[in-house]
């Protein structure tokens, strides 16, 4: 059965993403060692962002806010305001970072595109993740560009529904196992796994390894001879 719908993540997928949210967890570390260990802010921004994630969703602005909070709860009273300050400068740093592509990554999509209908599906802030688009260069390649608050099977059962193609005609491709792979396969589809470098620890998942319409990938190029063999 031929594949209708390729859709593709974008953060860490596509283009460099982990590694300034990682810079500015190093720049937040910096701040906040007068009243903690690196290990121990880095520890505690961390679950102060996955619980609020229901509050915020996903993005730089979501981290900032969570940045901030973590410096109250660590510092107390001797935050000053320059501490803060300095906090929401790193985060409209991160905000402002330029798109780097991955190598390939063009050429990755001339393929698929003349394979199946593309679609960007990526979750996070709706401005910053269409000023990303649109710096990327990408954006005319996609028939399709979906920004979602979360990554579920009900959020794909809804793309495969309003882009009028059945899940096993379908494909997911992204850097998370979590929200890229296993929503795609509880809904019907195939899924491929190109891993990155750096994971956040809320993506982190059990790869499902044997299943019948998953494959890991070492490149998003990879992603065009296994559509053809299916």
């Amino acid at each position: 059965m031929p594949i209708e719908l390729i859709c593709l993540d974008a953060d860490d997928t596509l283009w460099h993403n982990m590694r300034h949210f990682d810079a500015t967890q190093a720049i937040f570390a910096d701040l906040l060692a007068p009243f903690a260990d690196a290990g121990v802010s880095r520890e505690q921004l961390t679950a102060i962002e996955i619980r609020n994630l229901k509050l915020y969703g996903y993005g730089a602005k979501s981290f900032t806010l969570s940045m901030i909070e973590t410096a109250l709860e660590l510092a107390g009273d001797r935050l000053t305001d320059r501490t803060i300050a300095d906090i929401l400068a790193a985060g409209r740093e991160l905000l402002a970072h330029p798109v780097e592509l991955f190598p390939g990554i063009e050429a990755a999509l001339d393929v698929l595109g003349a394979q199946a209908r593309l679609v960007l599906v990526t979750k996070g802030d709706l401005l910053h993740q269409e000023t990303k688009l649109a710096a990327s260069g990408l954006g005319d390649r996609f028939s399709g560009v979906e920004i979602v608050s979360d990554k579920n099977a009900d959020t794909f059962h809804r793309l495969f529904a309003r882009h009028g193609v059945a899940p096993e005609r379908a494909v997911m491709a992204g850097d998370s196992l979590r929200s890229d792979v296993l929503p795609a396969l509880s809904a019907g589809a195939f899924a491929a796994y190109v891993p990155h470098d750096i994971v956040w620890e809320h993506e982190r998942a059990n790869e499902p390894v044997g299943h019948e319409r998953y494959r890991r990938l070492s490149h998003l190029a990879q992603l065009g001879d296994w559509i053809a063999g299916l």
